[in-house]
Formats: structure tokens, sequence, C-alpha cells
């Protein structure tokens, strides 16, 4: 639809963040990724598809941000001073913080589709996704969701050391 191409037509190159396994760091890793490529000058964007363990808005210190409507969809959350990162995380879609998303299957990959074609990503030279652990059918929805966009690849994070 016009509305897919219109939200991610800024993005330049998007980024997967992956791991076969839980607590290996993927989290901080697509966050010490972000903050590298923006103090690298780079316009950046995550999207935290982690439903279960939405950690970034926390390690970003926006936890308590909210999440707002435009015509184009939701607005990301601006990070920093410079407001040089965007952030969309079902973190700031909680009621609490610490709640836990109990969902099954069609409702995840309905959201993830949103994700991907409801946020107002504007023009940015990184889109890092973080993806929840595993190989889920949050990532399949994540990675056909955004296959007819810029796919840059993917960092397959294995071991936490």
């Amino acid at each position: 639809t016009l509305a897919e191409r219109t939200n991610l037509a800024g993005v330049q190159h998007i980024v997967l963040v992956l791991s076969g396994k839980g607590g290996v760091g993927k989290s901080t890793l697509s966050t010490e990724l972000a903050l590298a490529l923006r103090s690298a000058g780079k316009r950046v964007g995550i999207l935290d598809v982690d439903l279960c363990g939405p950690s970034i808005p926390r390690m970003l210190r926006v936890q308590d941000s909210a999440v707002h409507q435009c015509d184009s969809g939701w607005v990301p959350v601006f990070v920093g001073q410079d407001r040089a990162i965007a952030l969309m995380s079902i973190g700031f879609l909680l009621e609490r913080p610490d709640d836990a998303v109990v969902w099954r299957g069609p409702k995840k990959n309905a959201l993830i589709k949103q994700f991907v074609t409801d946020v107002a990503w504007g023009d940015l030279d990184f889109l890092i996704v973080d993806t929840p652990p595993g190989t889920s059918d949050e990532h399949i929805s994540a990675v056909e969701a955004l296959r007819p966009h810029r796919l840059l690849g993917a960092v397959l994070v294995t071991t936490p050391q």
C-alpha cells in the first residue's frame, strides 16, 4: 500500500539483530549500534519487536515516554537532547513497563506488521530491528513485512562473551 511505501521510504538501510537464544545481548548490541551510528553522524531508528521483553526503552532511559498518533501513523519516541534516535517499542504501549505480553501468534504478527507499516520514521540512514530470541513467528512476520524495503542484512549474536 501507499502508507507502507511512504513510512519506510526515507529509510536507507535496515538491519535485523537476531539470535538463536535469549540473554546473549541483542538489545544491548542494538542500542550500542544505534549510539555508535548516531555518534558517526547518522540518523538512526530502533524498532523493538521483542514483544515479551522490550528492554530498549529502559536502556535509553525513555521508558516513561508515550507514543502519539499523527496523520501517517505512530510518531516514534525521540531519544536524547539532540533527538537523534527514533524508537518504537511495545514497551510504550503497555500500562506499566513491566507488564507481561501474553499474546498468541496472530496478534503478535499483526502488531509487528503494524510497527513496520504504521510508524512515521521520516528520513533515517539506519533502522535497527531488535528481535526476540529464537526463530519464531515474530521473525517471519518482521522479515515478510520488511521484504519490499531495503533490508541491509542481519547481525547474529551468538554468545554474550
